[in-house]
């Protein structure tokens, strides 16, 4: 079961899949209910997250904490 987008917490490392594609990225900082500032661990792009699903939820929608390692 995915965990719920109002269960981040700053500095933490996620990953989410969904509509065939697998981001991983930081919570960076919080600004205001429902919008959230990420940094994508591969590119290191810095972006809302509302990109990643604007587009709604798809059947393999999945997102849930990295390991810390």
């Amino acid at each position: 079961m995915p965990m719920s987008i109002d269960t981040l917490r700053v500095g933490h490392r996620y990953i989410l899949k969904n509509y065939g594609e697998t981001t991983e990225f930081e919570l960076v900082r919080i600004e205001k209910e429902d919008d959230y500032i990420i940094r994508d661990l591969n590119s290191l792009e810095v972006y809302n997250l509302k990109v990643l699903i604007e587009y709604g939820k798809g059947k393999d929608y999945d997102l849930y904490e990295l390991e810390e390692e």
